[in-house]
């Protein structure tokens, strides 16, 4: 019995269409805004190799993890800068990870933590001889950063950059960022320099990332933490939380009146005291000073402390280095859209608080464990 012309046509355009469907370029996933729990644990569970291939937690505790189920690494950095480390994932012909190491047992990778003084987010660091780094990472003239995760950033960067380009010419147009703890505060800086490279147009525009930031501290102040949550508005980007955990409250946050917007009450308090009565203006000015005074001095100490002196010890490791002269601020912030994973009683029973034990809550399993319950 002969086919009719209108099934014929339409035999045809089925064959067709599930040819054009089946084309590698065509059919791949592609990343989607919003937070996607495997998304996250398919990171997660990649990054604990980047301490141990015997899936050890960070040098402090055993336990096996499962393997990505999704990607394969293609390439694993050496150790660099401050105990720095990255590796990069494939997960077809369009999507891959870059995931950050965060600190191990080793004193210069705490160095780098320790190393906490804020510098400007726009300017350079002069890391060897034949290494300036020129980052531009928030527009804010106050904006500022975390030195020691901007020395570790420069050292990735230089390495992550020409894979981004040698992986872009074979196809590669999105890139997961993920980093957990000191990983986490270095991803924010290394997101904010892609897309500050893409500004430049040093990087292809059409290259979309999504970060992942997981028990993250605080990168940075105010100013760099409102432009980096406009960077990835619209769910690209994202930090992940135990509230157990204490490594994301540090560093120690400092604000003084420099830290407010250039419109505020406090700007012309002179004038308003002058104003009142004596006994009123006495009272009112010795207040002030006794507000104003201690955090103006603890900030003083940040850069003394936790900049010059720290910076002499990273030139013991980096003899080479520069240190740049430090932002008159130290007011710490915790950066972007978060999941705050709520512990219970039934955590604390399997996780209790320690006095011996202060990694207890920032480790793979209690990790692991909120995000299997974790609901969204």
């Amino acid at each position: 019995m002969p086919v009719s012309q209108t099934r014929i046509v339409s035999l045809f355009a089925m064959i067709i269409s599930g040819l054009f469907l089946s084309s590698p370029l065509i059919a791949q996933e592609k990343l989607r805004p919003g937070f996607d729990k495997e998304e996250y644990l398919e990171l997660f569970y990649m990054h604990v190799l980047l301490y141990d291939s015997s899936k050890t937690d960070i040098g402090r505790e055993k336990m096996v993890t499962p393997l990505p189920a999704h990607f394969k690494q293609v390439y694993q950095s050496p150790v660099m800068g401050l105990d720095n480390k990255w590796a990069l994932w494939r997960k077809n012909e369009t999507t891959a990870a870059i995931n950050v190491r965060g600190t191990t047992q080793e004193p210069v990778g705490w160095l780098e933590n320790f190393y906490a003084a804020m510098v400007p987010a726009k300017g350079q660091l002069k890391l060897t001889k034949s290494f300036t780094f020129q980052y531009d990472l928030a527009e804010h003239p106050k904006a500022a950063v975390h030195v020691g995760w901007l020395v570790g950033t420069a050292f990735l960067a230089n390495d992550i950059v020409p894979k981004i380009d040698s992986s872009y010419k074979t196809g590669i147009r999105e890139f997961l960022i993920m980093g957990h703890s000191q990983g986490g505060a270095i991803t924010y800086l290394l997101t904010s320099h892609l897309y500050s490279l893409q500004k430049q147009g040093k990087l292809p525009k059409d290259i979309r990332f999504k970060t992942y930031c997981s028990a993250s501290p605080k990168a940075g102040n105010t100013y760099y933490a409102y432009e980096y949550e406009h960077l990835i508005d619209g769910g690209w980007g994202y930090n992940v939380i135990n509230a157990a955990d204490w490594i994301p409250e540090v560093p120690f946050s400092v604000q003084t009146l420099d830290d407010f917007n250039e419109t505020n009450p406090f700007k012309d308090i002179d004038a308003v005291v002058k104003k009142q009565k004596l006994i009123a203006r006495i009272a009112m000015k010795h207040a002030y000073k006794k507000m104003r005074n201690p955090s103006m001095k603890a900030q003083r100490n940040y850069v003394k402390y936790l900049g010059n002196y720290a910076s002499k010890s990273v030139q013991k490791i980096l003899p080479e280095f520069e240190p740049p002269v430090y932002a008159k601020t130290s007011n710490y912030v915790r950066i972007g859209p978060t999941i705050m994973l709520l512990p219970d009683a039934e955590y604390y029973k399997k996780f209790p608080d320690s006095d011996k034990t202060m990694f207890i809550h920032h480790l793979t399993a209690p990790y692991l464990y909120l995000m299997d319950r974790y609901k969204y």
